[in-house]
């Protein structure tokens, strides 16, 4: 299967998760409503990556991973473009690749993948990349899960579609997981 990448929004990005984007204005913007777990024995696990980017494309995604119980958030300290590549589950619990979607960031885009969210590990373009990782764990088997693919999905850049249009990279006001600015 081949798949486009898409320009990261946050209506495009909502079945899977929201997307992270600085204030416009100057303040905080609070995402703590997309944050959870549901197992009470996880504690917080904050983490940094320094992320090699792919050597070629199209991206060959072969395994998928997920945090069955709880929230994962990649927020960029230092990256140009990076791939978010995320599929629903299919009926038995596995993900659903032939519904996969693929989304376009950049340096302003963070994600936070809503608990079972099935997704790609970390795809950096153009060069190396830092980010900060949150999630939950508890040191069991189900702080995360992995699949491998029955067959790998393809994703292409299609033509270029970056930077995208300023509205693109603002966050709107959603009831859940909307950004709080104080």
């Amino acid at each position: 299967m081949r798949i486009v990448a898409v320009p990261l929004t946050p209506k495009a990005f909502a079945p899977y998760g929201d997307v992270l984007t600085p204030p416009d204005d100057f303040g905080r913007a609070y995402f703590d409503e997309g944050l959870q777990t549901s197992r009470s024995t996880a504690r917080p696990s904050l983490s940094l990556s320094r992320v090699r980017p792919v050597t070629s494309l199209p991206l060959e995604a072969k395994v998928l991973e997920r945090h069955e119980f709880s929230s994962q958030s990649f927020l960029p300290l230092d990256v140009s473009r990076w791939l978010v590549v995320v599929a629903p589950s299919a009926a038995d619990g596995g993900p659903d690749a032939a519904r996969a979607v693929a989304f376009l960031a950049g340096p302003g885009h963070g994600v936070t993948y809503h608990a079972g969210t099935w997704h790609h590990p970390l795809t950096i373009l153009d060069r190396p990349a830092r980010f900060a990782v949150v999630m939950w764990r508890d040191g069991t088997s189900t702080d995360e899960e992995f699949r491998t693919l029955a067959a790998p999905v393809l994703i292409d850049m299609g033509a270029p579609i970056w930077p995208p249009c300023p509205h693109t990279l603002r966050a709107p006001r959603l009831s859940r997981g909307a950004p709080r600015q104080r």
